[in-house]
């Protein structure tokens, strides 16, 4: 009797360990097409990023390193940096260090046509000594990337600094190591996401009530953006660095916009601090939110999106181009 139990417990095991490695497998085969948004940013965590050894950052950058993600090639330099490495120093050139989350990255898009590497073309094709660099890491909100510029990049010695801010950027934010199933299984992290999503509220009215009490004066979150951008600020005037905020919009309903308070927020924030404020919502409140998407299910912006924030930030920065 207890060898018939065990050998059936036996079979009952070896059955669930086959149906999840098929499971796995077929998964895996699936999301080689590279069209699950949600499978794109897994892989991004396993293959470019690293724990970071300070907390406040949780993840940063491999360095040197590069992967197709979501159909598109992306490569880091040895500072970490998306694009090419940094050329050496000199005191003439302008440097425009761009600090952002996964926006400023370019999620799904070529680096070529990214809003960094974008205003890069538009300096030089005016013959402008200007070296224009992209910090942008996913999952990154203001503390975290003003804290990557304080502890890893202020070497640089940038002339000038674009916070790319998003209205994700006062969220508070957590170090999560995750565990060992969820690092290595899709279908761990495909159950999970799902087990996720079900229980969460994302209509565009819970969205708008997640931004007010993300944004109330009293939230941890707002009030650590503000500390970490009057940090940014305080560094930039001892070290006569220019400043600038372009307010990036969220792009899924763009005809009625429902977030203009957080931009207004942000914009007397800028004032507050001596940033110069670019709002980049009027140069695609034209466009359908759809054409404006990296892929169906991904509203990161587009190639088309990286377009228009370039056109827009590129007069305000080149009105501070030092005469030739």
């Amino acid at each position: 009797m207890l060898k018939s139990i065990a050998t059936n417990t036996v079979l009952f095991l070896i059955s669930i360990a086959v149906a999840l490695g098929a499971g796995e497998l077929v998964l895996r085969l699936k999301n080689r097409s590279m069209q699950n948004y949600d499978i794109e940013m897994w892989r991004y965590a396993r293959e470019l990023k690293t724990l970071s050894p300070d907390p406040a950052l949780g993840h940063e950058h491999q360095p040197s390193m590069s992967a197709v993600l979501q159909s598109v090639s992306i490569r880091t330099n040895r500072f970490g940096l998306r694009g090419d490495e940094v050329a050496p120093e000199r005191g003439e050139r302008r440097r425009i260090l761009f600090l952002g989350s996964s926006i400023t990255l370019g999620w799904g898009v070529n680096e070529q046509d990214t809003v960094v590497a974008r205003l890069q073309k538009k300096f030089r094709d005016q013959n402008a000594d200007v070296e224009v660099l992209n910090a942008g890491i996913g999952n990154y909100n203001a503390p975290r990337y003003v804290r990557l510029f304080m502890t890893r990049l202020q070497a640089l010695k940038p002339t000038d600094i674009v916070v790319q801010y998003f209205l994700r950027d006062a969220e508070s934010l957590h170090s999560d190591e995750g565990n060992i199933v969820l690092r290595n299984s899709e279908l761990a992290v495909t159950l999970w996401i799902a087990l996720s999503q079900a229980m969460r509220n994302t209509g565009e009215d819970a969205l708008l009530k997640h931004y007010q009490v993300v944004y109330d004066p009293k939230s941890p979150g707002f009030n650590e953006m503000k500390v970490a951008l009057k940090e940014l600020s305080d560094y930039a005037l001892k070290n006569n660095i220019r400043v600038y905020l372009t307010m990036t919009p969220d792009v899924h309903d763009l005809a009625k916009y429902r977030f203009d308070f957080i931009h207004d927020t942000m914009k007397g924030i800028s004032k507050d601090l001596n940033f110069e404020y670019v709002d980049l919502l009027p140069s695609m409140k034209d466009l359908a939110p759809a054409t404006l998407w990296a892929m169906p299910g991904d509203p990161h912006p587009n190639a088309l999106g990286h377009q228009r924030m370039a056109d827009a930030i590129f007069p305000v920065l080149w009105r501070d181009q030092p005469a030739r």
